[in-house]
């Protein structure tokens, strides 16, 4: 079943490694097969590359983008690289090529693999012609998309396709990670880093949520201000201060049941002064760089367990898609989650490039969408 599909889609995207400049409007072949889900983009998602904050927290934005330039790291293609397209890494990238993954939109086609049709979980779904819906699969950012229906969630009444595009990635990421990576309790003292960035915010909310008490890092007065006013209870500054002193101080002496680290090499150590004894380190990013190797015989010093998890082996079955998908989107129709959108942008080549400009500045609060006319 489909309305008018194009033969092509729109994208930005590349034919060449290299800078910003590589970033041109590319017209694609629109290949459907008959498992798939064809998607008329409304909005387009911008994540940081390799993280899913927008706010590295101990190094400078523009040391960042420097340091990226200099030692030529490779970039999630699932998102618009921030400076460098890199042929090597861990997703590299098939050229020419979309880049970016995460978008809204209204279904134009449907399946028709009776298989598919017939699958029960297909069946749960409530696709249909017109209906409104988010999406996360590579290369799905274009004015068309073909997708793997599994990965398609049609939102529920009171969810707009501009919140779909900007909650989908960083919000299931954040619901994993604090049910699965560590499940937060009613009580539990949880420590985030950073808690102001888009991803901070949403763990802020949720494990506030959760009934447990927020502890986050963060390097301004503006951004912990809005950290507390999105759940967090405790605020450090760590520029100005002692990190480990203030958690011990704020625990009683205890530490935190769990340290969400999207930080990496800079704080990784003193993490472990801060877990309790038995606590959980989710390790969620590397901002400062990758942490080096160590001896497990470290965690032995408090029984701590240590996990390094991405959303996309959380998420893999249609039944895992669906229910956090669901969760997501339900918690944002009973308005129990609310997503900070910074700004948004027209989808071409000048607007996607200012997009990443900005991203890495380090201004940006919330999250930034792609405007796909």
């Amino acid at each position: 079943m489909s309305s008018v599909v194009p033969a092509v889609q729109k994208t930005i995207g590349i034919r060449q490694h290299g800078d910003f400049d590589v970033l041109e409007a590319l017209e694609l072949p629109l290949v459907v097969g008959s498992d798939q889900i064809v998607v008329k983009t409304e909005w387009v998602g911008l994540l940081l590359p390799c993280l899913l904050h927008s706010e590295p927290p101990l190094l400078d934005r523009r040391e960042l983008h420097r340091h990226i330039l200099s030692v030529r790291l490779a970039y999630i293609d699932a998102c618009f690289p921030t400076s460098l397209f890199s042929s090597k890494g861990l997703y590299p990238l098939q050229l020419p090529a979309a880049v970016g993954q995460e978008i809204s939109g209204t279904i134009v086609a449907l399946p028709t693999d009776p298989a598919v049709l017939e699958d029960p979980e297909y069946k749960l779904r409530n696709f249909a012609l017109g209906a409104r819906v988010s999406a996360n699969e590579r290369g799905a950012a274009a004015d068309y998309a073909a997708l793997a229906w599994k990965g398609v969630f049609v939102l529920p009444d009171g969810v707009s396709t501009r919140i779909g595009a900007a909650a989908r990635t960083q919000g299931t990421t954040v619901l994993t990670f604090i049910e699965e990576a560590y499940n937060v309790q009613k009580g539990d003292t949880i420590l985030v880093h950073t808690v102001a960035g888009g991803l901070g915010l949403l763990f802020a909310q949720l494990i506030k949520l959760r009934g447990a008490t927020v502890i986050g890092t963060t390097s301004t007065p503006e951004k912990a201000a809005i950290a507390k006013a999105n759940g967090a209870d405790h605020v450090i500054l760590y520029k100005d201060e002692d990190v480990v002193a203030r958690v011990l101080e704020i625990t009683k002496g205890e530490g935190v049941e769990a340290v969400f680290d999207g930080v990496g090499k800079d704080t990784f150590d003193s993490d472990f002064e801060m877990l309790k004894r038995k606590g959980t380190l989710v390790s969620v990013g590397n901002a400062s760089g990758a942490v080096p190797p160590f001896q497990p015989l470290r965690l032995a010093q408090k029984n701590i367990k240590l996990v390094r998890p991405i959303v996309g082996n959380y998420m893999v079955t249609p039944a895992e898609i669906r229910h956090y998908a669901s969760e997501l989107f339900s918690l944002i129709a009973e308005q129990k989650l609310q997503v900070q959108i910074h700004e948004e942008y027209p989808f071409t080549r000048e607007g996607v490039i200012q997009a990443q400009k900005d991203l890495t500045s380090g201004h940006t609060v919330g999250k930034l969408l792609l405007k796909v006319e």
